[in-house]
């Protein structure tokens, strides 16, 4: 059913500020924008060795039902090379430290979590796992849409 991960959208309550904060803290600019750059209400960044789609939705358009008191939603883990730096990086960039870089158990993974000054949560994670699987070509499938 699940085939892998496509965008990730974060609410925000000012999309121009929210895209300005992610542009200086990435280093690149969204490539998206809609309706448009001057008043957008979504805008989207390509990121990392997939192009992963970061999203900056207005939180107007939340899903009926959604509501967050603190920083919320789903977390989903970044994969980068140095938890600490990273964390050190956002926090720097007025992030808020929700959880400290800390080893997962097994060498080599590490975790941390911080949350923007929108609200979002955003994990950090040294995985392994995926270093393996971005050093593999594409794997074959035998999912069919039809």
């Amino acid at each position: 059913m699940f085939r892998g991960f496509t965008t990730i959208n974060y609410l925000v309550d000012d999309v121009k500020a929210a895209a300005a904060w992610y542009q200086d803290l990435l280093g690149i600019e969204p490539y998206f924008a809609r309706p448009s750059a001057e008043e957008p209400a979504y805008v989207e960044f390509r990121i990392g060795d997939s192009q992963d789609e970061l999203g900056l939705l207005d939180r107007r358009y939340a899903p009926e039902g959604y509501s967050a008191a603190g920083p919320a939603g789903a977390i989903m883990h970044w994969h980068v090379d140095d938890v600490q730096e990273s964390y050190d990086r956002l926090l720097a960039h007025g992030a808020t430290g929700l959880a400290a870089p800390r080893p997962l158990g097994e060498p080599g993974w590490e975790i941390a979590t911080v949350a923007d000054p929108f609200g979002n949560v955003i994990g950090l994670m040294h995985s392994p796992h995926y270093l393996e699987m971005s050093r593999q070509p594409a794997a074959q499938s035998d999912y069919r849409a039809d």
